[in-house]
């Protein structure tokens, strides 16, 4: 039973990555331009939610399951905030060099690491309240708004958040047939708020799909669903990040590649997060527990990769390359190998 299960869960992560490639962000995209967005304000908000939904689902669906599954959640938003910081900025400085525009990833990476500061010291302190879920929103309130006005704080050039159209895999292929399966039940491309809504659906059905199979492998495995949430499903719902980075990075757009990354985790967090826990909270009150070594470990770890990745930002003249993304991705290797001997 337990390979069906890893089939199924096989199968969710390949759905949610072509739902989210080729209907949700392109979606988003067109509504963005109907609402008269600049790029900075919709790479910071409909983009950032775009690549984020499967983990915002994830943990809302983890939080409100019975039986205290809430290390799901959390832990699914941690291990994916520690795999595209190091391995999607990794990959993307291996497939080609690149020279940043220090203004905005200055500015991502001073709010990135006040979120991952202040996730390490609730994580530290036990528990979630109420409060705290509502300083995470806040703070990404505070971000959206310096994200609109930062050009008059620090002028830069405009960057550009432009969607490549996706492409519908060959007939061949598996995705292929998963693709050609989504296109025959999904509405027509130009009506794209009937696309944004239908695919809104889908991803929070495969979500809860994965919330449940991750509960039923940790049981059959005997593995603490926080170690199932830090790396398999945390890599899963990141998956669909990676490869349209390193497609950007190809492009000479590696600072897309890095800003999405850093962008869509500043949303995983102080969102991802932020919501599910506030509206438990609202609902059924207390406050939500967020002890065990595993996810401290984790956060910390993460808190670590943020200091690493803006020393290795600064002290290189804001370039990444090879050496970079070497050190990068290594760190991630050793930090699952460091998971797995820890089980």
């Amino acid at each position: 039973m337990i390979i069906l299960y890893t089939l199924a869960m096989l199968v969710c992560f390949v759905l949610l990555a072509r739902i989210v490639d080729l209907f949700f962000i392109s979606s988003l995209d067109k509504i963005s331009s109907d609402l008269r967005l600049s790029s900075d304000a919709a790479g910071a908000t409909l983009m950032a939610v775009g690549s984020s939904a499967p983990e915002l689902f994830v943990a809302l669906f983890a939080v409100f399951k019975p039986g205290e599954h809430q290390m799901i959640g959390i832990g699914s938003i941690v291990g994916s905030a520690i795999f595209n910081l190091l391995v999607i900025v990794g990959a993307a400085a291996l497939v080609r060099k690149t020279k940043l525009t220090w203004q905005p990833i200055f500015r991502d990476l001073m709010f990135y690491t006040i979120s991952v500061g202040l996730l390490v010291w609730f994580i530290l302190d036990g528990n979630f309240t109420l409060t705290e879920a509502g300083i995470f929103l806040g703070i990404y309130v505070i971000y959206v708004i310096a994200v609109i006005y930062w050009k008059k704080v620090l002028p830069y050039p405009e960057r550009e958040y432009d969607i490549r159209e996706p492409e519908v895999e060959g007939k061949k292929s598996i995705v292929g047939v998963f693709d050609r399966l989504l296109t025959l039940i999904f509405p027509q491309k130009n009506r794209y708020y009937q696309v944004f809504f239908f695919s809104i659906v889908l991803i929070a059905g495969l979500s809860w799909a994965l919330v449940e199979l991750a509960v039923v492998i940790s049981v059959a495995l005997n593995i603490p669903e926080s170690i199932i949430a830090l790396t398999v499903l945390a890599v899963g719902t990141s998956i669909p990040d990676l490869f349209s980075s390193m497609i950007v990075a190809k492009q000479g757009r590696g600072e897309m590649a890095v800003s999405n990354a850093v962008g869509s985790n500043i949303f995983d967090i102080l969102v991802g997060l932020g919501l599910p826990l506030l509206i438990f909270m609202l609902i059924h009150g207390g406050a939500i527990d967020a002890g065990g070594s595993n996810l401290t470990n984790s956060t910390i770890i993460l808190f670590a990769s943020v200091i690493l990745l803006s020393l290795l930002l600064i002290f290189s003249k804001w370039k990444i390359g090879k050496a970079a993304g070497v050190i990068l991705i290594g760190l991630y290797i050793f930090y699952v190998v460091v998971e797995i001997i820890l089980l």
